[in-house]
């Protein structure tokens, strides 16, 4: 079946947008032998939470300039060099992954390092509503949600070692590592603190599982960061690859099922909105991660630890999110509900702790 699925991208009007200094950008960028096209300025992508991604036109052909969000940021968060190792490397192993282009790490010129991606042009999938294109294609929910397991898959098959990546991280310890390094900015970020934060967090620590081998993930793998062909729906990039590391491959699989809502889940969770799994037929979690189980050979005897693990520091982001608005950094209204949406998330992440969720 061929499709005719719009591909253009979705990019915020000029007032919308964080502007950035377009002519220094230029004047910096002609001097590493790149022209960019200022007249019209380049646009911000709609959507994200977090980098600011803009589509630029660079020596006459369309690219992507990714630079961290403004304000104080998470130690650590954002590194701008080390996602632009990953993508030269990694694009030479997997098509999927945009080509790498510039790197500039003096903040002296946008005000922050940045760096500058190969555009693919593709269909994303963004929040809880399939667009209208969409809806035609039979059987779309369960289609999408294999194709986002296989991708996991394909990722989770390449080889670290011949991708360039074999330092990459520190595999071992992951997980316990994860537990403390969250509970740590949770309880940083989270003002007010609901009870659930001391349980949840006495209970990752009291059912750490031992790591598995480490495959290579990609931390945050969900449709928005999946670009699909406008024709034939298979995929064509995976983005953000700012948190991608050496790991457990399960918690990479219960990252993706953290934003995974179905129909009888909670309200507080409900609010999440990332995925459009509690309709159009979407596989439910135990189907996906059965799928991933079945295509891999994984053990999920002990996947309940990696589930909650996840959820946890899923509901840590939006906390960070929360108080970036609470501190002024943002003033973007979509920001004021995030400790809410936390809260639902810590919620849900008990339930799934006690056994009564998957």
């Amino acid at each position: 079946m061929s499709l005719a699925i719009d591909t253009a991208p979705v990019l915020r009007g000029l007032a919308e947008g964080i502007p950035q200094d377009w002519p220094r950008l230029a004047a910096y960028l002609s001097q590493h032998g790149l022209e960019l096209r200022t007249d019209p300025p380049p646009r911000q992508f709609a959507g994200g939470l977090a980098n600011l991604n803009y589509l630029v036109l660079l020596n006459g052909s369309e690219a992507v300039l990714r630079r961290p969000p403004p304000g104080e940021l998470p130690p650590g968060a954002y590194d701008m060099s080390r996602e632009f190792r990953i993508v030269s490397s990694l694009s030479q192993s997997l098509e999927l992954v945009p080509r790498a282009i510039h790197l500039c790490k003096d903040p002296q010129v946008l005000g922050a390092p940045f760096q500058i991606q190969e555009y693919r042009r593709g269909c994303a999938v963004r929040g809880d509503t399939l667009p209208a294109a969409l809806l035609e294609v039979p059987d779309i929910g369960p289609r999408l949600s294999r194709t986002l397991i296989d991708t996991l898959v394909r990722i989770h098959r390449v080889d670290p070692v011949k991708a360039g990546l074999g330092e990459l991280g520190r595999p071992q310890g992951f997980l316990s590592r994860t537990v403390e390094g969250w509970i740590k900015r949770v309880t940083l970020a989270a003002d007010p603190q609901p009870p659930t934060i001391a349980m949840l967090s006495g209970w990752l620590r009291d059912n750490c599982v031992a790591d598995a081998s480490p495959v290579l993930i990609h931390n945050d793998l969900k449709l928005d960061n999946l670009l699909l062909d406008g024709a034939t729906l298979e995929p064509v990039a995976v983005l953000d690859w700012d948190q991608c590391t050496r790991g457990d491959a399960l918690f990479d699989l219960a990252t993706t099922l953290s934003y995974w809502v179905e129909p009888g889940d909670p309200e507080g969770v409900q609010r999440l909105r990332q995925l459009p799994t509690a309709r159009y037929g979407f596989l439910s979690r135990r189907q996906a991660a059965e799928a991933y189980a079945a295509a891999t050979g994984a053990d999920l005897s002990g996947f309940r630890f990696h589930r909650v693990l996840a959820l946890y520091k899923l509901a840590g982001i939006f906390y960070q999110l929360h108080a970036r608005y609470r501190q002024g950094a943002t003033h973007d209204p979509r920001y004021a509900g995030f400790g809410r949406i936390a809260d639902g998330v810590m919620e849900f992440a008990a339930l799934v702790a006690c056994g009564s969720l998957f």
